[in-house]
């Protein structure tokens, strides 16, 4: 099949511009900037504000908005006081792999920081989801997600205190929560469901993360069970829309 334009599959059709041909001026820059970003290659410094309106002739103020697309896109990323081209977005696969195994086999070092532990009595929602009695004690874990030491997601799991008793003195925070089920516990995952959408975080969210509060996230609800299909965890990922896509497989 031709693509229109020749472009390749999964691109805007016609590059976004309408039939009718008009285009606003801001994408008229994004577009031109897209291809210097090409040119400057990951990690290279975008020229200055002032610099690219004089170079693609718009205002300050059409610029800005460009610039802030290609950051929400995950094109561009704040280093100090200046921009630089970002990396590509992380994939993580849709599927029972661990942040961890989605991180490593895109060459870069995943990590965590830990943001607390604790317990507390299941409500009504959460023990019906865990297969719990209202009243039965779970652990609240909460991490935020590192690549490379760049903060890029915040992870809260819930499990009962019944399955894992000392994970707060067993568990090294840092490391992964699904390899620590298997090898210390013996724990397997047989199935999950999951439910993803598209949020706005929160202002502790926002700063735990080290994002502003307009940049979109993806956030994702789990529930897994283990290999009898008893619940295992209730899991809420935030994700970075800037830095992470996400991939899975379909069939029969």
């Amino acid at each position: 099949m031709d693509y229109p334009n020749g472009q390749e599959p999964g691109a805007p059709i016609r590059s976004g511009i309408p039939e009718h041909g008009r285009i606003p001026k801001y994408y008229a820059a994004k577009v031109r900037i897209e291809a210097l970003l090409a040119e400057l290659g990951e990690g290279e410094a975008l020229p200055t504000e002032r610099d690219l309106a004089l170079r693609f002739e718009v205002s300050r103020e059409t610029l800005r908005l460009a610039l802030r697309e290609l950051h929400l896109e995950g094109r561009l990323r704040r280093l100090g006081r200046g921009t630089v081209v970002a990396s590509p977005k992380l994939e993580q696969p849709l599927s029972l792999a661990s942040y961890t195994e989605g991180v490593r086999k895109q060459g870069r070092r995943p990590g965590r920081h830990l943001v607390g532990l604790d317990r507390f009595p299941a409500q009504p929602r959460l023990a019906g989801e865990l297969g719990l009695q209202v009243g039965d004690e779970v652990w609240h874990l909460e991490r935020v997600l590192l690549a490379d030491e760049e903060r890029v997601g915040l992870e809260s799991t819930y499990v009962a205190v019944a399955r894992v008793p000392h994970l707060d003195t067993e568990f090294e925070p840092d490391s992964s929560f699904y390899a620590y089920l298997h090898e210390h516990l013996g724990i397997g995952f047989g199935n999950a469901d999951e439910r993803l959408e598209t949020v706005l975080a929160t202002p502790r969210e926002a700063l735990l993360i080290g994002t502003p509060g307009a940049l979109p996230m993806l956030l994702i609800h789990r529930l897994s069970r283990d290999t009898r299909g008893v619940p295992l965890e209730r899991v809420r990922s935030l994700y970075r829309g800037d830095r992470f896509s996400f991939t899975t497989h379909l069939g029969d």
